[in-house]
């Protein structure tokens, strides 16, 4: 195991009807004037943005709304919150929806407070100093980011999808009420329960040696998911299950499970250009991506891959044959995606083969290679991206 220093300081409030306390906890982090920052009408039509406004009106904070922010969020909206922001002179922002919500309001946090344009922190030309305190009120178990230091924005010229992180990002506190989630369709459901997977596989495929407490946390993340998901879709008023899911989400992102180990993250970046380019829900892009990116690398580590599929998906290892384990782990994980309702090719994302070298050059490589548990080259990438065309089951 590496050394590390994990810090993951936002405060959990969890379970039902805890949306009513925001305005209690905005009101313990100092926010005087809060920009609530949330996404599609439904929030509206819900109730929900009234019982979040209502809280405020009883503890006494001023506030101002800003809607419309869409999956894969976007440059454009982020840079209306921040001139909004700075206009109303606001010293909180208030996410209210799910990980594009929180990622747009973290990029309005940190670019309120900068000279330049907030894009540069998704670039690498700058890094983030300070930032305006975010709070979160989670609606969909998916991207973790009511726990982690990390955002993701589309800039809507050339459609760039890109990252940045920071511990100023953090949120402060996070409610998350399962009941929230109980409105989400099957697919949206089951999107997000393949980012969760996606954020723990992420870490789970390591180059690190001797990292057997995370591993089981990995495995045990990833095993509530495959019990929990199909229980939640077949009944969506199943709290118990979307329970388990919500905290699944935010332990798979907050860290804890890879703290100690290095990381792979390859199969998110090369997802995100397939959700920049065809706007595509984040979670069905890594149902493509991520078993094929497993077929592609799995003899790195034969092993790793054969743990995987005994300890995850209960398949009998074959000591004469490990990639033959490894591999049916992988089928199995890509079988599990296609019951919950996932694509598994490019047609069924409704992306298109002949747009990979539009995909790769986007990728911006150029003749580098990426990091990771196996470095990736633009050739590899192309590769990638060739076999998540033509997956079958």
């Amino acid at each position: 195991m590496d050394n590390f220093h994990f810090y993951s300081p936002t405060e959990f409030i969890f379970g039902k009807n805890t949306v009513i306390e925001c305005g209690k906890y905005v009101k313990k982090y100092r926010g005087t004037k809060v920009l609530v920052h949330y996404g599609s009408g439904s929030a509206v039509r819900s109730g929900l943005i009234e019982r979040v406004t209502k809280s405020l009106d009883l503890s006494g904070i001023e506030y101002v709304l800003l809607g419309g922010v869409k999956p894969n969020p976007r440059d454009t909206k982020v840079y209306e919150g921040i001139e909004l922001c700075r206009r109303e002179n606001i010293d909180f922002i208030l996410s209210v929806g799910g990980g594009s919500c929180i990622d747009s309001s973290k990029a309005i946090a940190a670019g309120a407070l900068y000279d330049g344009n907030f894009w540069d922190f998704y670039t690498g030309k700058a890094k983030i100093e300070k930032a305006v305190p975010v709070g979160t009120v989670l609606t969909i178990a998916a991207a973790g980011s009511e726990g982690s230091g990390a955002s993701v924005i589309t800039k809507e010229e050339g459609m760039l999808k890109r990252s940045t992180g920071s511990d100023l990002l953090r949120p402060k506190f996070s409610i998350l009420d399962p009941e929230l989630t109980e409105t989400l369709s099957a697919y949206q459901t089951a999107c997000g329960a393949t980012d969760i997977m996606a954020h723990v596989f992420e870490r789970y495929f390591t180059n690190t040696a001797e990292v057997e407490i995370t591993d089981r946390l990995c495995e045990a993340v990833l095993l509530t998911m495959i019990k929990e998901t199909p229980r939640v879709i077949a009944d969506p008023h199943n709290y118990q299950a979307r329970a388990n899911i919500m905290w699944a989400g935010t332990v798979a992102h907050n860290d804890i499970v890879g703290v100690g180990r290095s990381q792979d993250w390859n199969s998110h970046a090369i997802e995100h250009e397939l959700s920049g380019l065809y706007d595509c829900a984040h979670g069905a892009g890594l149902a493509v991506i991520m078993p094929a990116w497993m077929e592609y690398v799995y003899s790195h580590n034969v092993m790793r891959f054969a743990q995987m599929a005994v300890r995850i998906w209960g398949c009998e290892m074959n000591f004469v044959n490990p990639a033959d384990t490894a591999l049916n782990g992988i089928r199995r994980f890509r079988r599990f995606l296609f019951d919950i309702g996932m694509p598994i090719n490019f047609e069924q994302l409704g992306a298109k083969e002949e747009d990979i070298p539009e995909l790769v050059k986007k990728f911006g490589l150029g003749d580098g290679k990426t990091g990771g548990f196996v470095p990736l080259s633009t050739e590899d990438i192309s590769n990638i991206y060739h076999i998540a065309a033509k997956t079958e089951i």
